[in-house]
């Protein structure tokens, strides 16, 4: 040993080499964790809905005949890894949508409603029938989407779903829990939009 110094030994380099290693995992692993990234497209890692923090419970990609659509994150007040769960929480939740190719109004429209049917019968749909209209109507005001344009489909208690576009809200708030809860099976529910992007949003 040399005054103040401390011999580097062999063991004690490899031991060095292996925390370096392992502090370098953990880092990265962290900082995975801050925000999802899905075909270049970042999340954030929270969101704030109706003045609360909502945390990010999974992401995913919607393609169709291997032609991809958009991105998709679920916001939760918790994360929940079950859709019956996620369903039967009353609190505020958000569902963003990152456009990820050029479409018109009358896609996301379309798609939505034929999701929501398939997930209903025929009464559940009759009775969300007028604010389903509303929401479409709303939907219409997000004009074409362009790849990056971000849209919400936000859930708060108080005031019912808000639908904003980069940022921006649309329209006027929707009430009826039983509303964002339809919305919500058209990607959860038995007959999804998309199966893996149902496991995605759900953690998996």
């Amino acid at each position: 040993m040399l005054a103040g110094r401390t011999l580097l030994t062999p063991k004690r380099l490899l031991a060095a080499v292996c925390l370096t290693a392992a502090l370098g995992v953990c880092a990265a692993w962290l900082g995975g964790a801050k925000a999802g990234v899905i075909a270049g497209m970042r999340f954030d890692e929270a969101a704030r809905v109706g003045g609360k923090t909502l945390e990010l419970n999974g992401a995913g990609l919607r393609t169709a005949f291997i032609v991809k659509g958009y991105a998709a994150a679920l916001y939760l007040p918790e994360r929940a890894r079950n859709a019956t769960v996620v369903l039967g929480d009353r609190g505020p939740k958000r569902l963003q949508i990152r456009v990820l190719r050029e479409a018109g109004p009358d896609l996301l429209v379309n798609s939505l409603n034929r999701a929501i049917r398939q997930n209903h019968s025929e009464t559940q749909v009759q009775a969300l029938s007028g604010r389903l209209a509303q929401l479409d109507d709303t939907l219409g005001l997000v004009g074409t989407a362009h790849k990056g344009d971000v849209i919400d489909l936000d859930f708060s208690p108080d005031s019912g779903t808000m639908v904003a576009i980069n940022g921006t809200p649309r329209g006027r708030p929707i009430p009826g829990e039983d509303l964002y809860q339809a919305v919500l099976r058209a990607f959860l529910g038995d007959r999804p939009v998309d199966d893996d992007l149902k496991r995605s949003l759900l953690g998996g």
